[in-house]
């Protein structure tokens, strides 16, 4: 019963957020207006709220992780089905793909070394080894 409560919570997050875009227009993907609601839900509903420790969103969630692969089925399907429009445009695409891993390794590196800047102590070297003296260096 939890994971038919967990998997409506799901769903009517999904529906939700394909409604706002719907009626707002709005060009952000349904699915990421979705996990925003409920993200939201989660936050104001704790997820355990049963007094359990584990909420039906979790057990719903953990449920469909265990079939994860499932999900690539239909892209996978789609790849084969436009394959030929793939290989014509293979350059871009695999510019695009390239390039937009770029982009994300380079961001996620920005802001690693940003919240590790943030964290050292006055007059540590941000990155440095622990039980590493100030300056980087090994003292010799």
């Amino acid at each position: 019963m939890r994971f038919l409560t967990g998997l409506t919570w799901l769903l009517g997050c999904q529906l939700v957020g394909t409604v706002i875009v719907h009626l707002t227009g709005v060009p952000v993907p349904a699915p990421v207006i979705g996990m925003l609601l409920l993200l939201v839900v989660l936050r104001v509903r704790h997820p355990s709220a049963g007094g359990d420790g584990e909420g039906s969103v979790h057990v719903a969630a953990d449920a469909l992780l265990g079939h994860l692969q499932l999900f690539f089925v239909p892209a996978g399907v789609g790849v084969v089905a436009y394959l030929g429009l793939l290989r014509a445009d293979a350059l871009p695409v695999v510019a695009g793909l390239v390039g937009s891993w770029l982009a994300g390794l380079a961001a996620v590196g920005l802001l690693a070394q940003a919240l590790a800047g943030r964290r050292s102590a006055p007059g540590e070297v941000p990155g440095g080894l622990p039980g590493e003296p100030p300056g980087g260096g090994s003292g010799a």
